[in-house]
């Protein structure tokens, strides 16, 4: 077994997960790397062999989550600090509502989360130590337009840290929320909207490295998104409502 902090990254065969895999892998950690494209979670582990182990995983089978959870600890050692990144994308109309696309959302970027957090939780609070991080997003401050599935499930990932912060302290288990802006990445480039501050994948992999390897409880970038938006969070809705649409060109 590896002497080295042991790294659970979801949603690592593109994106933030893949750049976060590799960053870890570069500054010490060893990588337990989790994605439903095998093809393309074994090009991440390609960039750093050493450190970077592949995990095929569907984050949405709760039982999978448990079983490769085991399989990490048994092949490289307790799971110091698990990353649930895997997510889906935010584009959504309501001329097309579709629930089961709705749902599906739900089930992967929260239901997925959830799930791993099932699988590491119960072997942490043995130990008394670990790190649980949840990838969110700034969606998650408050309804957006043309988000609605995607804001939801990352505001319920924001709640959930909140609250599992409150009930783990002192008990030797660290909780991180990451809600990143605008990130260079497959997902972004769908988008046909200006998207401002916008950053490089492998910045905001550096900047989450940072966040966790300082535990700190949010991780949020770029800050003059997040406190623009952190603002708007704090607006009664008769002003938010016409900002936001106002911003938005509707």
């Amino acid at each position: 077994m590896s002497t080295k902090r042991i790294v659970w990254i979801t949603g690592a065969s593109s994106g933030i997960g893949a750049a976060l895999a590799e960053e870890m892998a570069r500054h010490g950690w060893q990588v337990a790397a989790s994605g439903r494209d095998q093809e393309r979670l074994e090009a991440v582990c390609a960039r750093v062999p050493a450190a970077i182990n592949a995990f095929p995983l569907d984050v949405t089978d709760a039982a999978k989550c448990e079983a490769t959870a085991a399989d990490i600890v048994a092949r490289l050692g307790p799971i110091d600090l698990a990353v649930f990144n895997a997510g889906v994308g935010s584009n959504f109309s309501v001329d097309r509502y579709d629930a089961n696309d709705v749902f599906d959302r739900m089930r992967v970027n929260y239901g997925g989360a959830v799930n791993g957090i099932g699988a590491v939780l119960p072997g942490m609070l043995a130990r008394g130590s670990g790190h649980i991080a949840l990838t969110a997003s700034v969606a998650g401050f408050r309804g957006l337009p043309g988000g609605g599935p995607y804001s939801a499930s990352k505001a319920a990932m924001i709640a959930l840290a909140e609250s599992l912060k409150l009930d783990l302290t002192g008990r030797g288990v660290d909780v991180s929320v990451i809600t990143p802006g605008f990130v260079r990445t497959p997902l972004t480039e769908k988008n046909r909207f200006p998207m401002p501050f916008i950053i490089g994948v492998d910045e905001a992999a550096r900047r989450t490295r940072l966040g966790l390897e300082a535990r700190r409880f949010e991780i949020t970038f770029p800050r003059r998104l997040s406190y623009f938006l952190k603002l708007l969070q704090r607006l009664p809705y008769a002003l938010y409502f016409p900002i936001i649409r106002r911003i938005a060109g509707l």
